[in-house]
């Protein structure tokens, strides 16, 4: 080994240090160290100032010479640099002497001995190097700092050498022995046995440590590089043919179930050790690996397996296998496929098991598909933890089964399931001893909204519900106003304002006639009162949905009522045409002719009927109708219903009340008996029902062609041209919230705006339309 400058004067009266004379002591110092013996301040400062003075000194005196050399060459190569070498390669010779010695113990030693073994010493090893480097901190500061600089290889910080060192000379020797028995111990321990992970944990801390980047290791610290080379690859690919075997050998023996759960605790076991002993760095390719063939290459199997749990409902199961098969990327899609024929088939099952009966009984349909729809729900947010594709799984199953099901087959028509929901919303909202508390019926209208949401066609609930809310407010029949608004609320909340603007000029109209029948009795209290007690609701014909009044002598006890109304109207709103809705109205009548006085709740033709019965004790139909100027076929309902009340009797007493006819006599049957005193005969006529259903089916039709018309007319007069396709496209994107139009009837609407001129066929060009302003 070279030496420094000889020991004596330089010319500028420094002393100076030389190598040897500070290495016997220093050596020994390290070698101090090194042998795990405790050091005293005292002696590490001793240590630490022979390496300072030796810098220093000779630092000082290369001064002096650089300065000169600088002068006659015009640049300057520092011999603090041939020193600090010189320190640095006796350094690195020790160090490389002391590891070649300590591999002798160990190069013959297996399994865990080796680990003991490897990882004791280098710990040992480890501190004693940090204690060196301390010990050189000048050397590393100056010396070493500006090598790296000035781009020089090879050259490393004291802690960094004694690293580099150890990765040469024992590292590199014992590596596969230490790996093996890493890998040894790691599959005991997946066979259950405990095992030292301390051992483990020391080797993966010492690879990970020895990843140093040489490149700029002054700036940056360790890589992985050692570790992933020597350790990672292979434990990743051993794991991979580990859990092959054992997944295969498994299943052959088990189900499916117990498997999963068998799949579960491994992965969270594979977790727990990257926690314990392994680099975090190795968590993400270890899972993606174990999940490829714990998960992925037995899909096929957990797909099967799937549709059994499903049948089964095995909730905790279904959680389980979901859990597992996220992790695979587009693992779930045969899922969601699955759940939703599932669902479908169960509601389709629901609504057959119901038979005939959901026809007439809205309730039990509805209750049925929420039953459907309450057990999937739960499902999905349970066990899919809400997952949005399941949820669109649910949505969609939900859609085909309620839109199209036993009953609407029943019923010949797609429209049937909105027509029974808004029948199961007039249950619920008119007046009943059956109702439910607020609160409750709250909640059942929000479960109304969930079969609402999923409704192709929202326009005939919309009919539907508006007739039988008219209805409902004329015969101040609802059970709560409140309910009724909030109700309102959530269609508007669903399907915005125009779909609810009627309903709301409806609640408007009553609360407007409010004011107006108290105006007319404060006009009556000026003048003469009416001898009967006369109300009268005048609604704007535009909002509510009701036929024409029919033609209807009025009886001449009501007439002066009739007239008086009439001229006050007239003179409050000069203009206004009064259009009378007799079928709608109702009344009371006080009966004098039976043993009991009873008051009789009927509508205003079956009071037309009875007080006839003042006049005469007997009269043919024809006669009544007559008399009445009632359309014959609704008169014979009218009549059939008072038969059945047992208040008409018929003459010829062979005839039932299904055979009544024009010439049937009919008279009043003065034994008539009630329990109650109050008699409320106003019930629905079945013809008057058919009639109205047959008519709001009529207006439906009706207004979707209109509906269509103006959305073509709106999509034209923005795109100015457009082809047959795209203008069918756009016209079903912009109403399926409301119904879903059939391709034909869109075609018509088309050919009926082109023959009033809206649109026309461009020339030339095949299937293209253009707008005409």
């Amino acid at each position: 080994m070279s030496k420094g400058p000889g020991r004596g004067q330089n010319p500028h009266g420094l002393k100076l240090t030389s190598l040897d004379q500070i290495w016997d002591d220093l050596e020994a110092g390290i070698q101090h160290v090194y042998s795990k013996h405790a050091m005293l301040k005292k002696r590490y400062m001793e240590l630490y100032t022979h390496v300072y003075n030796y810098c220093t000194n000779v630092h000082q005196l290369q001064q002096s010479r650089s300065s000169s050399a600088k002068n006659k060459k015009g640049s300057t190569q520092g011999g603090a640099q041939f020193v600090g070498l010189e320190l640095y390669k006796r350094l690195k010779d020790f160090l490389k002497t002391y590891l070649v010695d300590l591999l002798k113990d160990g190069s013959d030693l297996m399994d865990e001995s080796v680990l003991t073994f490897y990882t004791r010493k280098w710990e040992d090893y480890q501190f004693s190097s940090k204690v060196l480097d301390g010990v050189c901190a000048y050397l590393n500061r100056h010396w070493v700092r500006r090598e790296c600089d000035e781009g020089r290889k090879g050259i490393y910080e004291i802690y960094s050498l004694a690293l580099v060192t150890w990765r040469e000379h024992l590292f590199r020797p014992l590596n596969k022995q230490v790996t093996n028995a890493v890998l040894k111990l790691i599959e005991r321990e997946r066979h259950g046995e405990p095992i030292n992970t301390r051992l483990v944990s020391g080797v993966i801390q010492c690879y990970v440590e020895l990843g140093l980047n040489e490149d700029e290791q002054a700036i940056r610290g360790p890589t992985l590089s050692v570790y992933k080379e020597s350790f990672e690859s292979q434990f990743l690919s051993e794991t991979e043919c580990f859990y092959m075997t054992e997944s295969t050998d498994f299943l052959q023996q088990n189900p499916v179930t117990e498997y999963m759960k068998k799949a579960e605790y491994r992965l969270m076991e594979e977790r727990r050790r990257v926690q314990v002993y392994l680099h975090e760095s190795t968590h993400d390719e270890l899972a993606k690996r174990c999940e490829r063939v714990l998960i992925e290459k037995h899909l096929d199997i957990f797909h099967a397996e799937f549709q059994n749990l499903l049948d089964a409902d095995k909730n905790e199961d279904l959680a389980r296998m979901y859990s597992l098969v996220s992790r695979v990327p587009n693992g779930l899609n045969e899922l969601m496929t699955l759940l939703e024929q599932h669902i479908y088939n169960q509601g389709l099952s629901a609504i057959e098991k119901c038979g005939d009966a959901a026809l007439s009984d809205p309730k039990m349909y509805v209750q049925t598909i929420l039953d459907v729809h309450r057990k999937y729900n739960a499902l999905v947010l349970t066990s899919f933890t809400n997952d949005s594709g399941f949820v669109a799984a649910l949505d969609k199953a939900c859609g085909r089964f309620i839109n199209s099901n036993a009953v609407t087959k029943m019923a010949n028509s797609s429209s049937k399931s909105p027509e029974l929901l808004a029948k199961y919303c007039d249950s619920l909202l008119k007046k009943s001893s059956k109702n439910p508390e607020e609160a409750e019926l709250e909640d059942t209208l929000n479960q109304v909204m969930v079969v609402f949401k999923y409704i192709d066609d929202k326009d005939v609930f919309q009919k539907f519900y508006s007739k039988m809310l008219a209805k409902r407010l004329v015969h101040h029949n609802s059970a709560s106003d409140d309910a009724e608004a909030s109700m309102i609320s959530k269609l508007k909340q669903a399907c915005g304002f125009e779909y609810t603007s009627k309903l709301q000029r409806m609640f408007q109209d009553i609360g407007v006639s409010k004011d107006l029948n108290e105006q007319f009795k404060a006009h009556l209290s000026s003048s003469e009162p009416l001898d009967i007690d006369f109300s009268i609701q005048v609604l704007c014909s535009g909002s509510w949905p009701f036929q024409q009044g029919c033609t209807f002598n009025m009886p001449s006890e009501l007439e002066r009522s009739f007239q008086r109304f009439t001229t006050f109207y007239a003179s409050q709103h000069s203009g206004r045409k009064l259009m009378w809705v007799f079928q709608m109205s109702k009344g009371e009548l006080v009966t004098n002719c039976f043993k009991n006085r009873y008051t009789l709740q009927a509508s205003t033709f079956q009071m037309a009927v009875l007080l006839q019965f003042n006049v005469s004790d007997a009269y043919t139909i024809q006669q009544l109708q007559e008399n009445t100027q009632i359309k014959m076929d609704m008169l014979l309902q009218v009549v059939q219903i008072l038969v059945k009340c047992k208040l008409l009797i018929q003459q010829e007493c062979e005839e039932s009340e299904e055979d009544l006819k024009p010439s049937s006599e009919l008279r009043l049957f003065t034994g008539y008996k009630n329990k109650k005193l109050r008699v409320n005969i106003n019930v629905p006529m079945k013809a008057e029902q058919r009639q109205e259903q047959e008519s709001t089916h009529k207006h439906i039709e009706e207004d979707r062609k209109l509906l269509i018309q103006a959305a073509i007319v709106r999509i034209m007069k923005m795109r100015k041209a457009l082809r047959h396709q795209q203008l069918l496209g756009e016209v079903l994107n912009q109403l399926s919230s409301r119904f879903k139009p059939r391709v034909p009837v869109i075609k018509k609407c088309i050919d009926i705006l082109i023959e009033k001129e809206y649109l026309e066929r461009v020339d030339g060009e095949k299937d293209m339309y253009s707008y005409l302003a």
